[in-house]
C-alpha cells in the first residue's frame, strides 16, 4: 500500500464524525467523482455534509442510524487517514482495497480499540481511546458493511452529489446461508450457559446486582424471544394482564420492535416469576404498573458507575435510564465468554463446543428460542407470532392463530427451567 501524501495527511488518528474537522484539501469539494452539471438535490458542499444529509434520513430509527453511521464513518476515516484522499475521489480499486482492510484493520494501534490489550473493548465516542474498530470483521459483517456503503453511494449519485457509484462494478454475489447450527445453541450448550449464570459470584452487593440482572436479561431474551434492541427500548409498563375466554388471567408484553412493528409476546408464568424476582431485588413492587416507564433492564445502582446494590438504593426507586444496546450486548457476550472458558477448562474434547459458544451473541438466544419451541412441538404459526417474523407477514394473512391458545402452548412447552 502506498504511503499517503504527508502534506495532506492532517488527521493523525480517526475521530468520530461529530468531532471530525476535515482540512479543505481533503473535504471533497473538488473530488474527482463529484457530479458536474445538472441540478444537485443536496446543499452539501463537501463529503462530511453529504454523509450527514444521508444519515439524517434515519434519525428516527436509532439502531439503523448507529449501524449506517458506523460504516460511513469507517470508510470516510479510512479514506482520509489511510489514503489521504477525499471520499468523493475514491475509485473502484480503492473500494476493493477497503474490503481487504476491513478483514484486517492495520495498523491496529490506529484503528482498533485497545489493540495492545487484546482489543474488543468499546469506549464512548468522546473518549480519546475510541477507535472505529474492535477487531477484524467477520465475512458476514464485511458483506453487510459493503451493502450499507453501496446504499450510501447509490443515494449520493441519485442526489446529484457523485457522478458514479464506485461499488457498482463489484460482483454481487448472493452469500450462502450459514448452517442454522452456527447461530443456535443446542439444549446441552444452552444448559452450560444457564449453569454458568447460576455459578456467578454473589459475595458483594455489586456481584448480586450483576447476577440478578444477567439472570433476568437472559430470561427476557430467551423466553420472550426479544431482539437485543427490543430489550433496551421497551419498558416494564408494557406488561399487561387480560382475562381469556375461560376466565384465566394471562400476562402479555407489548413489544415495539424492528421496523416500528408491534407484537404481543406471551408473558409466561416463568417470565412473570423472574420479572417479580428482579423487581423485588431492586426494591420495587413485584408487578409493574400500567404505563410504568421503568426500562426492562436497568443499570446497576441509582446512578451510572455506582457500586450500590440496587435493592438498597433510595426509596424513589432505581434510575430510569435504560442500558444502551451496546451495553446489553457486552453483558451477553461476557456471559458466553465465561461459559466458554469453563468448557475449555475440561480439556481438549470440549474445545470445539467452547469455540462455538465463544461466537454466540444475543441474537443466538432468539434463534435458540425459536428452535427450542419448534423442537418442543409448539405450532410453527405460534412461533412466528411470538418472534414477530416479518418474513412471514404474507403467510399471516392466511393463517389466523387464536391468542389464548398461543399463550397456553408457549407457557406449557417453552420453558427456561432455571
Amino acid at each position: 500500500m502506498s504511503t499517503p501524501p504527508s502534506a495532506n495527511l492532517v488527521l493523525v488518528h480517526p475521530t468520530p464524525l461529530e468531532r471530525l474537522v476535515v482540512p479543505a484539501a481533503l473535504d471533497g469539494h473538488a473530488g474527482t467523482n463529484r457530479a458536474t452539471g445538472g441540478h444537485a438535490q443536496l446543499a452539501a458542499a463537501n463529503d462530511l455534509d453529504a454523509i450527514r444529509a444521508w444519515l439524517a434520513r434515519f434519525a428516527d430509527k436509532q439502531t439503523t442510524f448507529d449501524s449506517y453511521r458506523k460504516e460511513a464513518e469507517r470508510l470516510l476515516l479510512w479514506s482520509l487517514v489511510q489514503l489521504g484522499k477525499p471520499l468523493s475521489s475514491l475509485t473502484h480499486e480503492d473500494c476493493l482495497r477497503y474490503q481487504r482492510f476491513l478483514a484486517d484493520p492495520q495498523p491496529a494501534a490506529t484503528w482498533v480499540a485497545n489493540a495492545g490489550a487484546g482489543g474488543g473493548r468499546k469506549h464512548p465516542r468522546d473518549d480519546a481511546r475510541w477507535r472505529p474498530f474492535h477487531g477484524p470483521l467477520s465475512p458476514a459483517s464485511l458483506r453487510q458493511a459493503m451493502v450499507i456503503l453501496n446504499v450510501l453511494f447509490s443515494w449520493l449519485v441519485q442526489a446529484g452529489y457523485l457522478a458514479g457509484n464506485p461499488l457498482a462494478l463489484s460482483r454481487q454475489r448472493t452469500p450462502k446461508a450459514a448452517p442454522r447450527i452456527t447461530r443456535y445453541l443446542e439444549p446441552g450448550l444452552w444448559q452450560e450457559v444457564k449453569d454458568f449464570i447460576a455459578s456467578m459470584p454473589q459475595e458483594t452487593a455489586r456481584d448480586r446486582a450483576h447476577y440478578h440482572r444477567v439472570r433476568w436479561l437472559f430470561t427476557l431474551l430467551y423466553l420472550g424471544g426479544l431482539r437485543i434492541a427490543e430489550a433496551g427500548g421497551n419498558t416494564m409498563g408494557q406488561f399487561f394482564v387480560r382475562r381469556d375466554a375461560d376466565g384465566t388471567m394471562r400476562w402479555w408484553l407489548t413489544v415495539h420492535g424492528k421496523g416500528d412493528r408491534e407484537r404481543l409476546v406471551p408473558a409466561t408464568r416463568e417470565l412473570m416469576t423472574e420479572l417479580s424476582r428482579y423487581r423485588q431485588f431492586l426494591g420495587m413492587t413485584a408487578l409493574p404498573s400500567p404505563n410504568e416507564t421503568t426500562p426492562l433492564v436497568l443499570p446497576i445502582g441509582s446512578t451510572a458507575g455506582s457500586t450500590a446494590e440496587p435493592g438498597l438504593t433510595k426509596t424513589e426507586g432505581p434510575s430510569q435510564r435504560p442500558l444502551t444496546r451496546a451495553a446489553l450486548h457486552t453483558i451477553v457476550k461476557d456471559v458466553f465468554a465465561g461459559a466458554a472458558g469453563r468448557l475449555r477448562e475440561r480439556g481438549e474434547a470440549f474445545t470445539a463446543r467452547a469455540d462455538l459458544l465463544g461466537q454466540a451473541s444475543a441474537h443466538w438466544l432468539r434463534h435458540s428460542a425459536g428452535s427450542h419451541m419448534a423442537d418442543n412441538q409448539v405450532d410453527l404459526r405460534l412461533v412466528r407470532d411470538n418472534l414477530g417474523h416479518a418474513s412471514l407477514t404474507t403467510t399471516s394473512l392466511y393463517l389466523h392463530v387464536d391468542d389464548d391458545r398461543r399463550h397456553h402452548e408457549t407457557d406449557e412447552k417453552h420453558r427456561i427451567d432455571w
